[in-house]
């Protein structure tokens, strides 16, 4: 069995319309194979639960808010203790000058959340539900976002980048997720997808990595894992859940999967 882990936003879902209908028919070739697809993002529970059982892989683990938690096969919510209140208040102890042009998802309305990211009212609720992480948008110049970053991470926060925003988490990665989830499933191999900075942990530890470019953002720098005869990484040649399709399947095909 394969097991596929995916980001979403920019990946497997449309950057600005959030479709992945191009992807159906891998998706389709994945269950009749019976491979895994296990979604990784910085979504929350309540936003994959439902978006994992309309694809079709309930039964399937997901990765949740950059890996900081899990979202059990076949549940609608998590099952560790939240974090985020904990965040918050950290946040709030950094210096007030410094934190100041940062603007999270808890500082933002719902209506707020959907002008930000092009989600329905109904989705930015649920993306509003955080557990373990908190999204947002720093406002100031360069040399002030490092400082503000600096700050955090003295605090054992860190922060990451992803297709739209900065998420704060403690020190949650996609990568080590990977690693429990191919452990317990028992996978042959594993492939990766991502498009963000966010993902570059679970792109390098994968058996498979394939970068989407996306055209909403500057995308990836040269990886590791591109370079070298060891090489593992590589590139779609077309954004979102069409370049998605086209280059797992062609993976697949490599591999011999059914």
């Amino acid at each position: 069995m394969i097991a596929v882990f995916s980001d979403l936003d920019g990946t497997l879902l449309d950057h600005e319309t959030y479709d992945w209908s191009p992807a159906r028919p891998v998706l389709e070739r994945l269950r009749a194979g019976g491979h895994a697809l296990i979604l990784a993002s910085s979504k929350t529970a309540a936003e994959i639960a439902p978006l994992r059982a309309q694809m079709g892989f309930a039964q399937c683990p997901a990765i949740v808010e950059n890996g900081a938690g899990l979202l059990p096969a076949e549940a609608d919510a998590v099952t560790e203790a939240r974090s985020h209140p904990q965040l918050l208040a950290i946040l709030r102890r950094v210096r007030a000058e410094t934190r100041a042009p940062f603007r999270g998802f808890s500082d933002w309305s719902v209506a707020e959340i959907a002008a930000r990211t092009g989600l329905s009212p109904e989705a930015a609720e649920a993306a509003a539900r955080r557990d373990f992480s908190e999204p947002g948008l720093f406002g100031g110049p360069p040399a002030a976002e490092a400082d503000f970053v600096t700050a955090l991470n003295r605090a054992g926060v860190s922060a990451t980048r992803g297709g739209r925003f900065m998420t704060l988490s403690f020190g949650a990665d996609k990568g080590a997720r990977l690693r429990e989830i191919a452990r317990a499933l028992q996978a042959s191999a594993t492939v990766a997808l991502g498009d963000a900075p966010n993902d570059m942990g679970l792109l390098e530890t994968a058996d498979h990595g394939i970068v989407i470019p996306n055209p909403a953002h500057a995308g990836l720098p040269t990886l590791p894992g591109e370079e070298g005869p060891a090489a593992h990484i590589t590139r779609a040649a077309q954004p979102g859940p069409a370049g998605w399709a086209t280059a797992l399947g062609a993976l697949l095909d490599r591999l011999g999967a059914t």
